[in-house]
């Protein structure tokens, strides 16, 4: 063997350290979503079919079969009116936000004038937990202080103020507001960063074969954002579907913004503490979370190998 291949064989051997670097950087993150994912999922399943106040030991646990879900669906009257919020929390963010993130982020690639500072502005509330974003939105929904009765002029003094987050007529669409706000900001990174991935020679194709801006972008560009697309997708499922913080801030998911995050939590930790009846609304949320993701990715899949 020549002495040149030899050395690079040599070469290319992994040592002790850099395989227990490996094992490490597998196992570790691999432990963790065992741990914190699969685990508490698989519990989160065998205990919805059980009825536990969350008290004393495992003696204490009855099995009830489906009891659980049969009263879910026809006796608690709380849930049919978290579980269409959380739907139209995910149309709002589907159809709304995350073309408007798209749009912001298309409109920053042109590279205009300013485009750093709209950047930082329109990324600025993905730093903030949605705790301190309904914080802030309360303050600019406020009767008296708000922004936006002051711009109106519409003050709790007057008899026509507007109650954003009192009213449960109009509460959701003010809350759906505020958490886009956030939501816009995290699709436009994303959506920016695959913009900027793409082969500019894509664009100019197009271009010498006479498609015009909007024809290069729905045709070539688009298409090529499949993977962004994707991503966007499952985070936007994610984030309307566990919504949570921003709700419970305002008015703890009371009054018109009934969300079935909310339930689980008031199952489980509240008065009543019904671990087995708060698994199970947890468990609904997780097949409906898991539904258009897995829908999305068999068809991205089939498309792919068409």
């Amino acid at each position: 063997m020549p002495e040149g291949r030899r050395r690079r064989r040599r070469g290319s051997t992994l040592t002790t350290r850099d395989r227990l670097t490996l094992v490490g950087m597998v196992a570790v993150p691999t432990f963790l979503v065992v741990a914190f994912i699969l685990v508490p999922t698989i519990l989160s399943i065998l205990l919805s079919f059980t009825s536990w106040n969350g008290i004393g030991g495992l003696d204490r646990i009855q099995y009830v079969g489906l009891d659980n879900y049969v009263n879910l669906f026809t006796k608690y009257r709380p849930f049919w009116p978290a579980l269409s919020h959380n739907i139209l929390w995910l149309a709002f963010f589907l159809f709304v936000a995350t073309p408007l993130g798209l749009f912001f982020a298309v409109l920053l690639d042109k590279g205009i004038r300013g485009t750093r500072i709209y950047q930082s502005v329109l990324y600025m509330p993905v730093v903030l937990s949605l705790a301190i974003v309904g914080f802030i939105w309360t303050l600019q929904y406020s009767p008296d202080q708000g922004f936006l009765n002051n711009l109106f002029g519409t003050t709790s003094r007057d008899e026509h103020f507007i109650d954003w987050l009192g009213d449960k007529d109009i509460n959701l669409w003010a809350v759906l507001v505020a958490a886009s706000w956030r939501h816009v900001g995290y699709v436009m990174v994303l959506y920016l960063a695959g913009l900027k991935a793409v082969d500019p020679s894509l664009r100019e194709a197009a271009q010498l074969d006479g498609a015009n801006e909007r024809q290069t972008f729905l045709r070539v560009v688009f298409p090529v954002l499949r993977p962004i697309n994707i991503v966007v997708l499952v985070i936007t499922v994610i984030e309307s579907l566990r919504a949570f913080d921003i709700a419970y801030v305002i008015n703890r998911g009371k009054n018109g913004l009934e969300l079935l995050s909310i339930l689980v939590t008031n199952n489980l930790i509240g008065e009543a503490s019904l671990v087995g009846f708060g698994s199970a609304i947890a468990v609904v949320l997780l097949v409906i979370s898991l539904g258009p993701i897995v829908y999305y990715l068999v068809r991205s899949v089939r498309a792919e190998a068409e």
